[in-house]
């Protein structure tokens, strides 16, 4: 299904809100808009959106098994927004969004589905879950200059940390079980990105309900929703293995000629498998098992 554009999805799309998991898919560029799609089919969400400009194509099965939605993605706040949007017409259901070249990875996904997943973190009284942004970047960049290969794609086994997340509203005390996380390509090259965009964790899972807000540094309204866990226990985390960082540094003149290679001493292949990703502290199974 095709729709022209933001009010008409939400105006004739409603079905597709009505029973998640949805995933919101954002192409900013053509880079892996495919694959992109076909992962998160995979991992069983039950209808998948992606919002494209019109200049964008798509492979014909995606064409008849994808919801398109035209849509500026680079415009001001173009994400922010129509998540906004869309989060009061699905009041109730789990939503997921993430950009092209984005791939999610949740404990042990190749043979169960997001769905299982999210089913047992709602029984835990969770309507969020805590994902981290792993940056993936091509081994060799003079082959890949946009330095995407998803046969050449290689992230850091280490680097990784978190901070407290203070509260600007409360004396700047440390905000309870929130932490901003930092690590791969925007930790090493941070002289390159801005402040605000060095994080790497992101409430990418979440339950759409009335009132509630994504805000620009991908935190929710409400406090609860940007927590690591619950207060009894650790709960589950995912990962988004993700190429969007790689592909912003390539693409800005200022840090495309300084940097020559992103491999480092800590780079390792990735296997494109969630037990790598769960043996690397990366995310965590929680009490799922």
């Amino acid at each position: 299904m095709r729709y022209s554009n933001l009010p008409d999805f939400l105006a004739r799309g409603r079905d597709v809100l009505a029973k998640g998991p949805v995933a919101l898919i954002f192409a900013e560029d053509a880079v892996e808009i495919d694959t992109t799609l076909r992962h998160h089919q995979q991992l069983g969400f039950k209808a998948v959106v992606a919002f494209m400009p019109d200049a964008f194509d798509l492979a014909p099965d995606l064409v008849e098994s994808c919801h398109r939605v035209t849509l500026d993605t680079l415009a001001e706040n173009a994400v922010i927004d129509t998540v906004n949007a869309v989060i009061p017409v699905a009041d109730g259901q789990w939503l997921y969004y993430c950009y092209n070249a984005e791939y999610l990875f949740h404990p042990f996904c190749e043979h169960r589905t997001v769905g299982e997943m999210l089913a047992f973190h709602a029984e835990e009284r969770r309507d969020a879950m805590l994902t981290y942004v792993i940056d993936l970047y091509a081994g060799d960049l003079d082959r890949w200059p946009d330095a995407v290969s998803l046969d050449d794609a290689w992230l850091d086994k280490a680097g990784y940390y978190a901070q407290a997340r203070e509260d600007p509203d409360d004396g700047w005390k440390p905000r309870d079980r929130q932490l901003d996380f930092h690590g791969g390509l925007r930790w090493r090259f941070e002289e390159h990105v801005p402040w605000e965009r060095r994080k790497i964790d992101r409430i990418a899972l979440f339950r759409a309900k009335t009132g509630l807000k994504l805000r620009e540094d991908h935190t929710f309204s409400d406090e609860e929703y940007n927590t690591y866990a619950c207060p009894w226990h650790n709960n589950m985390t995912a990962a988004l293995a993700s190429f969007r960082t790689a592909k912003a540094l390539r693409k800005n003149p200022g840090s495309r000629f300084e940097i020559e290679n992103f491999r480092w001493h800590n780079s390792v292949p990735f296997d494109w498998h969630s037990r790598q990703l769960l043996d690397l502290g990366l995310m965590e199974p929680g009490q799922w098992f």
